[in-house]
């Protein structure tokens, strides 16, 4: 990803004691409630400006990346409007434990005020907050950012690492809040989806349990970067290791287009999850804009037939099944990382290469069929 002034790349901070899978899930779930909020927050405005042409998008617009390979945040909204052509930047924030009096709401201070020449303090930014309440699902307020700066105190946020911030008292936020009967079945959606990150990404810790006496034994490091693996199982054990000793394998497009012809009618949905995986870690290793025009075109059509599969094996009570040998909870962890890392793949692919025949990715998790069935047999198992 070419660097750019409103981009602050912070690997140390953001990456470090993670694996890229790791990072991209912390990442995800914020992402999660943007795009579960979007079509609220768009309605929410047009019935506010009647009469007015009013649109909202996630910055960036159809193509986004709710993650970074380099780790960072972007100095970019999280949302734009645009009332008859005048835009608007929204910054979206929510919180729990948050409907009593002496409650401390936190604003970034970067987020609501910038520095002038020659002046002392800040002065607001055009931008408006929304804040939701997890305690309260159906309340909602939109704060300027002139309101935060003549009420708040500056202190610092221990759950931001201590950073500085703009604190405002709870007594003076509640009088701003308001009532929308639709924002619980947002909530309820944004508690299932997260629920599912959470449940497929243990597919991880299950991985790292059943390879640890590999990971601990590796000698030759050179050896395994070097030799590709020729069948399924081995391909993802080489992959997942060289993934947690922060190794890149030589001419990963080599193996990535190996790894492609393990996709067949036959394959489980495990395997499919093992297939993802290794692609997904393959793609990440090769460098952007590396992927020759046949690596990517084959590349396309394999992960629009990995999602098609997945897709497929959904049963009707939320479950996904393709083996009698695996339980039906466990092919269902591994259908959801497969949808999970897919629709990143997607994303990915048309952010940098803007890609011919995929669609972007509206709603994280979109591929799920039924996320209330789907959350609910997770939860009967939990």
């Amino acid at each position: 990803m070419d660097l750019d002034s409103k981009t602050i790349y912070a690997q140390s901070s953001d990456i470090r004691s993670r694996t890229y899978l790791q990072y991209r899930r912390d990442m995800k779930a914020k992402a999660i409630a943007e795009l579960e909020v979007l079509d609220w927050l768009r309605e929410k405005l047009r019935e506010q400006n009647p009469g007015s042409q009013v649109d909202v998008y996630k910055s960036g617009g159809d193509k986004f990346l709710w993650f970074l390979r380099s780790g960072g945040i972007s100095r970019e909204p999280d949302f734009v409007a645009e009332i008859d052509g005048t835009k608007v930047d929204i910054e979206f924030q929510y919180g729990g434990g948050d409907m009593q009096e002496n409650y401390i709401f936190d604003f970034k201070i970067s987020k609501v005020g910038k520095k002038v020449k020659g002046q002392e303090k800040r002065v607001p930014k055009d931008v408006l907050f929304l804040y939701l309440f997890k305690e309260a699902p159906q309340k909602f307020a939109f704060i300027t950012a002139d309101w935060i700066l003549k009420r708040a105190f500056e202190g610092v946020a221990p759950a931001w690492g201590n950073r500085k911030v703009y604190k405002i008292r709870g007594a003076q936020l509640l009088r701003k809040t308001r009532e929308d009967p639709a924002l619980p079945e947002i909530w309820n959606s944004i508690k299932a989806k997260l629920a599912i990150l959470n449940f497929q990404h243990q597919l991880i810790d299950i991985h790292k349990d059943r390879l640890s006496h590999l990971l601990q034994g590796v000698i030759d490091e050179n050896r395994i970067v070097e030799t590709v693996p020729n069948d399924l199982d081995s391909f993802f054990r080489v992959c997942f290791i060289l993934d947690n000793i922060s190794r890149i394998p030589k001419a990963p497009n080599v193996w990535l287009v190996y790894l492609l012809s393990f996709i067949c009618d036959e394959v489980s949905l495990e395997g499919m999850s093992k297939i993802i995986y290794s692609i997904d870690f393959l793609y990440s290793k090769i460098e952007i804009g590396e992927l020759k025009t046949n690596e990517l075109s084959s590349l396309t059509d394999k992960v629009k037939e990995l999602l098609q599969k997945t897709k497929k094996s959904y049963q009707q009570d939320g479950s996904y099944k393709s083996s009698v040998k695996v339980s039906p909870i466990e092919e269902t962890r591994c259908a959801l990382f497969s949808i999970n890392l897919i629709e990143d793949l997607i994303q990915d692919m048309l952010h940098h290469y803007d890609t011919k025949g995929l669609n972007p990715i509206g709603r994280i998790y979109e591929n799920v069929q039924d996320i209330q069935k789907t959350y609910e047999l997770i939860c009967r198992h939990s």
